[in-house]
């Protein structure tokens, strides 16, 4: 029997098994905590597991070889409890510096203050208009997705700015507005792992792997620049699947707008083209990127070039991939100011430190989050308690034989379901992390691969889940062009572009990694050599 309930209009509505599903959803992300209170929470419950776990004497066969550092004599891993006095003094003795040593921190500040020039001086808003408005009206809806995925660089500006214009876009050539907001919400949301550049949730998500890595290896760094190469890829391939579904599915569904059902006088609503002082701006944005592009080149491409090790070159342990944060502060920051010279936006060195302080000053949640997160990880890790999960994980999975590339397809199914429930991505990985990276990488993959996958089960349900921070307001914009707008709509109109970005996606990882080889970003292995 089909559940039904009202409208506000008091006329019953037929409740489907996935709406059921999708409400059950909603319900149980509500109980869950903020994400910091859980990270507190998940902190105290190591200290405490750790205790019992110990009491039981909880371990596992170390697998590495005799001689590794912080093996032990005897060849197991034991629970180490933070229940003891010991234990309580290396809590209240390394807090702060928890936080302050924890990875993910440091590198997101320094590129976002990089990227929050080019933002508040109007340079990355100007550039999607122009990217946008001057497409073909061939070409407009996978510009749109397209211009969505790059947004993702400057956070939550492809929400504010792109999926309102191109609703309006949309609804100026004639075409039903939801089409183009649905296909701007698939670019900025369910592709927010892809992009032609790094951006700031590349260190953060670098910072967790490579604290995760170290239960396994603690030489082991993975950058922000390790799936780079995947996710250039994933850029054309996502922003080609976007249009598609756009065009074949969605729009059709959606059927001829009709103006009445709008909740606002929609009138004739234009968008603004590009100034030509905002055109000499980008222009002048322009050569400044390409000559930074050009000064790089020198520095990295001769064989005595600056930014090269003088025995590895650019492969490992290069000045330039260890410092390809300072380079994203600098592609930003550079162009953003002298875009903003040329319109006006910034007139004084006080308006670039203006702008750098205004997303500073947004990045506290975050810094309280990474706080919390921060003694998480170190709990964990120092308890041994990831450890012994990792070598447990790998053991079941060899005793079945889940050790082959399928095995991904189950990992990344269930990092796109519990994202239903927990949107954030740095929150969910900083939970996994410890987990799965260890755990596959004594299975024999790399920690790379492992991050990228991750990504991709991130990314595509983005566009489904009500506890993604901006879906209200993804929801408000809709209803200005049908009124009495609801959950169930939209989500129904955004549940294609997720079923075919699952499985558009990871049948370009498989291809990409494991038929044709190719490495997810510079110097990222595919496999790991775990050695036993």
């Amino acid at each position: 029997m089909t559940n039904s309930s009202k409208t506000p209009n008091g006329v019953a509505e037929k409740r489907g098994w996935f709406t059921r599903f999708l409400d059950t959803v909603e319900f149980l992300g509500n109980l869950l905590p903020h994400p910091v209170t859980l990270f507190a929470c998940f902190a105290i419950a190591v200290v405490f597991g750790s205790g019992i776990a110990a009491y039981f004497d909880f371990s596992a066969i170390d697998p590495r070889p005799e001689g590794t550092s912080g093996r032990a004599a005897d060849g197991t891993i034991q629970v180490v409890s933070l229940m003891t006095v010991d234990g309580l003094q290396r809590i209240i003795s390394n807090l702060v510096t928890n936080f302050t040593s924890f990875a993910p921190l440091g590198v997101v500040l320094v590129a976002l203050l990089g990227v929050s020039v080019a933002e508040h001086s109007g340079l990355i808003s100007a550039a999607m208009r122009g990217l946008v408005m001057n497409a073909s009206k061939r070409m407009v809806t996978v510009t749109v997705v397209f211009a969505g995925i790059i947004s993702n660089t400057a956070s939550e500006l492809g929400y504010v700015v792109l999926i309102p214009m191109a609703a309006l876009i949309f609804y100026s050539l004639g075409r039903h507005p939801l089409a183009g907001l649905a296909a701007a919400f698939a670019g900025v949301s369910g592709g927010y792992s892809a992009n032609l550049f790094i951006g700031t949730v590349d260190p953060l998500l670098a910072g967790f792997t490579t604290s995760a890595a170290n239960l396994i290896d603690p030489n082991y760094v993975v950058g922000p620049e390790a799936n780079w190469w995947f996710m250039i890829v994933s850029t054309f391939v996502i922003a080609a699947l976007g249009a598609l579904v756009t065009e074949k599915i969605v729009e059709p569904k959606l059927g001829k707008y009709n103006p009445n059902e709008a909740s606002v006088d929609l009138g004739e609503q234009k968008l603004d083209a590009l100034t030509p002082q905002e055109k000499r701006g980008l222009k002048a944005a322009g050569l400044t990127f390409l000559f930074l592009g050009i000064l790089l080149a020198l520095s990295i491409v001769p064989e005595n070039g600056v930014l090269r090790h003088p025995e590895t070159g650019l492969v490992d342990n290069s000045p330039f991939l260890k410092g390809i944060v300072v380079f994203i502060f600098i592609t930003f920051g550079i162009p953003g100011y002298v875009y903003g010279r040329i319109v006006g936006t910034m007139k004084s060195d006080r308006d670039v430190i203006d702008a750098m302080a205004k997303s500073m000053s947004s990045m506290g949640l975050y810094i309280v989050l990474v706080f919390f997160a921060a003694q998480f990880v170190a709990f964990f890790g120092w308890s041994n308690l990831g450890a012994i999960f990792a070598v447990k994980g790998a053991t079941l999975l060899q005793n079945i034989g889940l050790t082959g590339p399928e095995l991904f397809v189950f990992f990344i199914a269930m990092c796109a379901f519990v994202n239903l429930s927990l949107g954030s991505a740095s929150a969910q990985w900083a939970i996994f992390a410890p987990i799965f990276v260890p755990m596959l990488m004594i299975v024999g993959y790399s920690p790379e691969v492992i991050q990228a996958a991750y990504r991709i089960g991130d990314s595509v349900t983005n566009l489904i889940t009500p506890m993604m921070s901006y879906f209200g307001l993804i929801l408000a914009v809709a209803s200005r062009y049908k009124k009495n707008m609801g959950i169930g709509t939209l989500i129904a109109t955004m549940l294609p572009y997720t079923m075919v970005f699952f499985v558009g996606w990871v049948l370009l990882f498989y291809t990409w990694v494991f038929l044709l080889g190719m490495p997810v970003g510079p110097n990222a292995p595919t496999y790991y050599e775990f050695t036993q």
